[in-house]
């Protein structure tokens, strides 16, 4: 049987403090339309164990449900226990996460994992405060996860709370600016039911994800329609208040696709930065952006043969077509260039590299344009073997 546990700090006195924004039938009509409109089916919905719920929730950070899915099962099927994913080595658990993007949660996940079996003996503590000191588990999260395991008692206020709020109380501004986000997080502790705190808390994710989404909001199903600010004033399109923008910056590199006979060198990435811990192609400095690829040939041409000659005899030297990749933050701009090796040296002490063969790095934890550009370069291959064979 659960536990229900209340949080201290979010006490009947903590609500008090906040009277304007106490209302009960907020939370009433959450988990009302929560029970007979919400998502149910879910795969991390078929067990409330802690370790499931954790696992979701940090996936489901800034990724969308049906991504997630085949991630999910995937990662349940390797990892089936807190105790088989922190005993994995780092390498495997990447190679698990890679291409769902932010790859800081995979290291933290593994790290938590790790954290979980050696404080707790595997079992997830019940306390979100507790939660939240583990890595990766922010306060939110932690709330979600004590909520849906444990039935504590504990304020979510994720970004589809966020909107669902800021719509519903018509509040302006950014959400991110620390004055507004600790009002929200005030109604988010002065709005929790009494009791039902798990449909309540699937409820405001729900309505976030299925009704009052970013564009196109369901206003006329929505269960809080008759209490909306936004709906009533028509700002559902102005509210949330978006972030303000910045100028994106812009970033290059060239990569090495180094060959030998039927296999590419693989260069294991630094845990921090970008694609952190994941397998990728040996890189340059890139040139800048918007140079055509035979100027960064002719202008980097000793350095790409300097730095390729390092792992053998250098044959041919190609420039690839260029693409983009686009980070939250920035957008990178990458050159391959191939190069065929006709002998390779021993890589000696150099762990960080691999030579991998086509086969290997559809199982291998790479970044998925590093993964698309190497699978094409292969099927081009495969292609060119098959249409000279038939010749």
């Amino acid at each position: 049987m659960k536990r229900r546990i209340s949080v201290a700090g979010a006490t009947s006195a903590t609500y008090a403090s906040n009277p304007a924004y106490i209302d009960p039938t907020f939370s009433a009509a959450v988990i009302e339309w929560q029970q007979q409109h919400g998502r149910h089916a879910l795969p991390w919905q078929l067990s409330r164990a802690a370790y499931r719920v954790w696992l979701s929730e940090i996936m489901l950070q800034q990724t969308q449900v049906a991504a997630v899915i085949p991630y999910y099962q995937r990662f349940l099927e390797r990892f089936p226990t807190v105790h088989d994913l922190a005993a994995a080595p780092s390498e495997d658990v990447m190679a698990h996460w890679a291409g769902l993007g932010y790859y800081t949660r995979a290291r933290n996940l593994h790290q938590c994992a790790k954290q979980v079996v050696e404080l707790y003996q595997g079992e997830f503590p019940s306390d979100p405060r507790l939660l939240q000191e583990l890595p990766g588990i922010g306060r939110s999260t932690a709330a979600a996860i004590a909520a849906f395991s444990y039935g504590t008692v504990a304020a979510i206020l994720d970004g589809n709370v966020k909107r669902v709020f800021t719509r519903v109380f018509g509040i302006a501004g950014y959400p991110g600016i620390k004055t507004i986000e600790d009002d929200l997080w005030l109604r988010a502790q002065a709005l929790l039911p009494a009791s039902g705190i798990e449909s309540y808390t699937q409820g405001l994710m729900d309505l976030g994800a299925t009704l009052c989404t970013r564009s196109s909001p369901s206003c006329p199903r929505c269960p809080l329609q008759e209490r909306c600010v936004a709906y009533k004033e028509a700002r559902t399109a102005e509210l949330p208040t978006r972030k303000p923008k910045k100028e994106q910056k812009e970033k290059s590199a060239i990569m090495l696709v180094l060959r030998h006979e039927q296999q590419i060198l693989l260069e294991r990435r630094p845990e921090t930065g970008i694609w952190g811990g994941l397998l990728s192609l040996p890189e340059l400095d890139g040139m800048q952006v918007g140079v055509h690829a035979a100027d960064v040939w002719d202008a980097r041409q000793d350095a790409i043969l300097s730095q390729a000659s390092t792992f053998g005899d250098v044959a041919e030297c190609t420039a690839l077509p260029a693409f983009e990749h686009v980070f939250t933050h920035f957008r990178l701009h990458v050159q391959p260039v191939q190069v065929r090796l006709s002998c390779v040296y021993p890589l000696v002490a150099e762990q960080r590299y691999v030579w991998s063969s086509p086969a290997q790095m559809k199982q291998a934890g790479l970044p998925a344009p590093v993964k698309n550009l190497l699978l094409a370069l292969d099927s081009e291959a495969a292609q060119q073997e098959l249409t000279f064979g038939s010749a």
